[in-house]
């Protein structure tokens, strides 16, 4: 048998239309594998929201967004009705995909769509860091109390499951250490740099390939990197940070001069997250350092990202991805579906 799933998706830039990208390649192999039909019946960008009950057809959607139409030209399109009072009508879906742009100040309007899901018990999952990073707890806390879901695997190095390897297997462990490059934006332009390329035409060179965020500044200047960190910490690290507990400093001041000077000592410039413990907690720190040549995250060059984690349980855990488009972010999201769908209760039925 195949089980349906309603989902509403917030956000049509590149990670929301890779989701329907993936939705047209693997509606066979989910439902033959998974038995699921994942069917999107709302969907909201800036200019609003358009719902189809029957649900809309991944393809004709994805390429009408790329042609440059808006939701708010779709034929059913809803004015004056936002995605917060479609999420809050009963049975209006069972999934929130959570994809607009990261957006620090008040988190919205993905704060205020994951609110609305999780308070009518609808399960989210997030590529969008900026909700969790202003608030994180509170959010578990509305998931739990409303039996819902809340997945978020994809906003932190995109398909590299961080998150998941933190949450779920690491076990009792104590992180002794966490480092790691969890942008790629930030190193493809570093390694351009070194290249011979201007900070300028590498930055130009990553935002053609879609995979700056939408404020560029977010990646080079560490913020990006420090939402994750903060997503990270508050995962499995035992602790309740913000992004104030985070020291940040970007690249933009890095000159080609300090990276040609930094590779003849043998060293490769890199922004590095790095989380150590305190007394209090963990030292959460982003900044751009120097790391000898055969360094774990030296090696992780151009779009490539990678982890490193100490515990006294696991031993030392090197992860790396390479990633130069956002198709495995969406993927990411697929996965948390399929994984709040064969495991959470408001899925399975069955009580923790």
């Amino acid at each position: 048998m195949t089980r349906r799933i309603d989902i509403a998706l917030a956000g049509l830039g590149n990670v929301g239309r890779g989701f329907l990208k993936i939705l047209e390649t693997k509606e066979a192999r989910l439902a033959t594998q998974y038995g699921l039909a994942l069917r999107v019946v709302a969907v909201a960008d800036s200019s609003g929201l358009a719902v189809a009950a029957d649900g809309f057809d991944p393809r004709g959607l994805r390429l009408h967004k790329e042609a440059g139409q808006r939701v708010a030209d779709l034929p059913t399109f809803c004015p004056g009705m936002g995605l917060g009072d479609f999420l809050a009508q009963p049975d209006s879906c069972q999934m929130l995909l959570e994809a607009s742009p990261v957006q620090l100040t008040d988190g919205e309007p993905g704060l205020g769509y994951v609110r609305s899901a999780l308070t009518a018990g609808v399960s989210c999952v997030l590529a969008n860091k900026g909700p969790l990073v202003l608030a994180f707890h509170e959010l578990h806390r509305l998931a739990a109390a409303n039996g819902a879901g809340l997945a978020f695997s994809a906003t932190v190095c995109g398909a590299l499951p961080v998150v998941n390897i933190g949450r779920r297997d690491l076990i009792a462990a104590d992180v002794s250490l966490l480092r790691g490059i969890l942008n790629s934006t930030s190193n493809f332009v570093l390694d351009e740099m070194v290249g011979g390329r201007s900070y300028g035409e590498a930055l130009a060179e990553a935002q053609r390939r879609g995979i700056a965020e939408a404020d560029p500044s977010l990646d080079v200047e560490g913020w990006d990197t420090a939402n994750k960190l903060t997503i990270l910490a508050n995962s499995f690290l035992g602790v309740e940070v913000t992004l104030a507990d985070v020291a940040v400093e970007g690249i933009t001041a890095i000159t080609a001069e300090e990276l040609a000077a930094q590779r003849a000592q043998g060293n490769v410039i890199k922004l590095v997250a790095e989380a150590r413990p305190t007394e209090n907690g963990y030292r959460l720190s982003v900044a751009p350092l120097p790391l000898p040549a055969d360094d774990f995250l030296a090696g992780c060059g151009g779009w490539e990202m990678g982890v490193e984690i100490h515990s006294d349980l696991y031993g030392r855990m090197f992860y790396k991805i390479w990633e130069r488009e956002p198709l495995p972010t969406a993927a990411a999201m697929l996965r948390d579906v399929v994984g709040l769908v064969e495991n959470h209760p408001a899925f399975t039925g069955n009580e923790r």
